[in-house]
C-alpha cells in the first residue's frame, strides 16, 4: 500500500524530529568514542631557568596553550612541539626555539640503559640547550606509555606540507589527523626573592695550640645541575664527591678521638653551596674567611683539596692551576697521592693536570680555582680529565651509572695519602680492618644523595631538609659544625633564581580547526540537500512511482 505523497511530507514535518531528539542521545551514550580518553594528565619538568651575573640562562616562559605537532609537522607559532629527547638534534632545536611556540620533550624509557652514542648526542643537546637563552617554554616529561602512545599518534598524524605529495594531500593530511590540544595552566615564572645558599662547615682541631698548627680544607659543593632542575639528581657530581668527604670525616674523627692518633694538623670540612653556578658557595665562604676583622685558619691553609665527580673511573687527576713548588704540602701530598695509589691498586693511575684560570670565562672550570684566586694552594681531585665532560651537568648522571666500587677504591687512595702526610708517615697502612673505608656507608650516601634532585635552586630556602641533614652528618664527626646562608645582593644579584620548576600539563584530544571548517561545510551541504528533498518530495515521490510503474509494465 503506498502513501500519498503530502502524507509523507506531513510525517516528517510532525514526528520524526521528535523522535530524533530522543535517538541521538541514544546514539551518542552507545558510541565506541570514549570520553575519559580524549584528556590526560603528566607531570612535566621545565627547563633551567637562572641569571648568572647578569646573563640570561635557559628558557624564560612557562604557561602553554597550543596545538601539538611533531618534530617534522609543525610549521608555525601556533604549534607545540612534542617529541622524544632521542629524535631531536640540536640543529632542530634551535630552529624550533627560533620559530615554535613550545617544546615538550619525553625521556627515554630507560634512560640507565642508553648506548654510550645515545649517550653522548643526548649530553651534546643538553649543553646546546643550556648554551642560549630561550623565549619560547620547554618542557620534559618522563616516559610512560599512554605519553608515547600520543607522541606516536603526533608524528603518524601530521605531515608537513613540504612532505606531501600535493596540495591535496596536505589538506587531506590536515583534515584527517587525531590533533591534541597541549595546555599547561601555570603562572609565568617570576625571579625569586627568597634565596639563601646554605654552606655547611666543621672542623677536627689538632693536637697542640690550634692557631700554630698547619690546617688542611677539604671542600665539595653538595649541587647538582642539569637541563631541567627536577630531573638533576648528579649521581657522580657532585654526589660522589660528598660521599667521599663525609667519609673522610667519619674516618679521622676516630684518629683525632684518641690521643695516640691526634695529629698536628687542623682539617676543616666544606660542603658549599651553588657549586655549579660559579662556586658562589666557596666565593662567599672565603670572602667571609679572608675579609673580616677576625683571623681565619684558613689563611694560612697549607693547602685546599677539592673533591668533583670522583667515581667516574679508578683513575684520579689532579687539577691545579700552579703546579705547587717542590717540597711545598701539596707537592708532598700529591706524591703520596701517586705513591699510595700504586701500592694499593697497581692499576689506578694519577696524574696531574695543568691548566691556568682563565678569568675571561663566565664559569670558571673547578672549585679549587676560586682558593687560587685568593691566592691559596688548592687543588681539586676527580676522576674526569677535563672541566668539559658533559657528564658534569647532565641529566644522564643517574645511580645506576656510577660504580661504588670505583668511590671505595678513591676513598681509600686520598684518605691513606692524607693520613701519611699528616702524620709523616713513609709506609704502612692507617686506614684497614675496623677503621677502614666502609663501601656500604658510601653506597648508602650515594643512595640517598642521588635520590633527589639537588639542582641550587630547589635548595635555596632555610631549613632545607637536605642541608639539614648534611649537617646532622657532619655534627656526628667534627666539631663546631654550622651553616651559613649567602644572599644575593638586591641592587646587583650575581645570580638570580625562577619559580616554576614543574607543572601539570593536559593533553586534549581535539580535531584540527581546518576539520571544523570542512565538517561545517559538510554539515551545511547535508541539510541543504536534505531541505531540497523535504521541499520537493511530492515531485520525487511523483517521479519515483512513474518510473517504478513503467519498468512493471515492461515485465509485462
Amino acid at each position: 500500500m503506498w502513501f500519498e505523497a503530502d502524507e509523507i511530507v506531513e510525517l516528517f514535518r510532525g514526528y520524526i524530529p521528535y523522535y530524533l531528539l530522543i535517538a541521538l542521545p541514544i546514539f551518542i551514550i552507545i558510541s565506541p568514542v570514549n570520553p575519559v580518553g580524549a584528556s590526560h594528565e603528566f607531570p612535566v619538568y621545565r627547563m633551567q631557568q637562572y641569571d648568572l651575573h647578569g646573563v640570561s640562562h635557559g628558557c624564560r616562559s612557562s604557561p602553554v596553550n597550543l596545538e601539538a605537532r611533531s618534530v617534522g609537522g609543525w610549521g608555525t607559532s601556533r604549534h607545540c612541539v612534542v617529541t622524544c629527547l632521542e629524535d631531536i638534534t640540536s640543529d632542530q632545536f634551535r630552529e624550533i626555539c627560533t620559530k615554535a611556540g613550545a617544546l615538550l620533550i619525553m625521556l627515554p624509557r630507560h634512560i640507565t640503559n642508553l648506548h654510550e652514542e645515545m649517550k653522548k648526542r643526548m649530553m651534546d643537546l643538553e649543553e646546546t640547550m643550556m648554551l642560549q637563552e630561550v623565549s619560547i617554554p620547554v618542557y620534559f616529561a618522563e616516559w610512560s606509555p599512554d605519553l608515547q602512545y600520543i607522541v606516536d599518534d603526533i608524528s603518524r598524524s601530521f605531515v608537513s606540507d613540504d612532505r606531501a605529495g600535493s596540495a591535496t594531500e596536505a589538506l587531506m593530511n590536515s583534515v584527517s589527523a587525531n590533533g591534541y590540544q597541549i595546555v599547561i595552566s601555570t603562572s609565568q615564572a617570576t625571579a625569586r626573592a627568597d634565596v639563601n645558599i646554605a654552606t655547611i662547615q666543621g672542623k677536627l682541631s689538632g693536637y697542640g695550640v690550634e692557631e700554630k698548627l698547619p690546617t688542611i680544607a677539604i671542600v665539595a659543593y653538595y649541587d647538582s645541575f642539569g637541563v631541567a632542575p627536577e630531573l638533576s639528581f648528579g649521581a657522580d657530581s657532585n654526589g660522589s664527591g660528598i660521599s667521599l668527604l663525609l667519609e673522610l670525616a667519619r674516618l679521622f674523627s676516630h684518629l683525632y678521638s684518641s690521643p695516640k692518633s691526634h695529629a698536628r694538623y687542623n682539617i676543616i670540612f666544606l660542603l658549599s653551596g651553588a657549586g655549579k653556578l660559579n662556586y658562589q658557595g666557596s666565593k662567599k665562604w672565603l670572602e667571609d674567611q679572608l675579609d673580616g676583622l677576625d683571623s681565619s685558619l684558613i689563611q694560612d691553609a697549607s693547602y685546599i683539596l677539592c673533591l668533583d665527580t670522583v667515581a667516574t673511573s679508578k683513575n684520579l687527576y689532579v687539577h691545579v692551576s700552579k703546579p705547587p713548588r717542590d717540597g711545598s704540602p701539596g707537592a708532598l701530598f700529591i706524591k703520596e697521592l701517586k705513591d699510595i695509589a700504586e701500592h694499593l691498586y697497581p692499576s689506578v693511575t694519577v696524574d696531574t693536570v695543568h691548566k691556568k684560570i682563565n678569568l675571561a670565562e663566565e664559569v670558571l672550570a673547578w672549585e679549587h680555582e676560586r682558593y687560587s684566586i685568593r691566592r691559596l694552594p688548592a687543588f681539586t681531585l676527580s676522576s674526569l680529565k677535563s672541566h668539559k665532560d658533559s657528564i658534569r651537568a647532565s641529566i644522564l648522571d643517574v645511580r645506576e651509572n656510577v660504580d661504588v666500587t670505583h668511590l671505595a677504591e678513591n676513598t681509600r687512595v686520598i684518605a691513606e695519602a692524607l693520613a701519611r702526610h699528616i702524620f709523616n708517615l713513609t709506609s704502612g697502612e692507617v686506614f684497614s680492618g675496623t677503621l677502614g673505608v666502609e663501601i656500604d656507608s658510601l653506597r648508602s650516601w650515594l643512595d640517598f644523595l642521588a635520590t633527589q634532585p639537588r639542582s641550587a635552586e630547589l635548595l635555596a630556602e632555610k631549613s632545607n631538609s637536605l642541608v639539614i641533614s648534611l649537617k646532622d652528618a657532619m655534627s656526628r664527626y667534627l666539631k663546631e659544625v654550622k651553616i651559613t646562608y649567602q644572599t644575593p645582593d638586591k641592587r646587583d644579584p650575581e645570580f638570580v633564581f625562577y619559580d616554576v620548576t614543574s607543572a601539570i600539563v593536559n593533553v586534549y584530544s581535539v580535531k584540527p580547526a581546518i576539520f571544523d571548517l570542512f565538517l561545517t561545510f559538510a554539515i551545511a551541504v547535508y541539510l541543504g540537500l536534505v531541505y531540497l528533498v523535504i521541499q520537493n518530495f511530492p515531485t520525487i515521490y511523483t517521479t519515483v512511482c512513474k518510473i517504478i510503474s513503467s519498468k512493471k509494465v515492461r515485465s509485462q
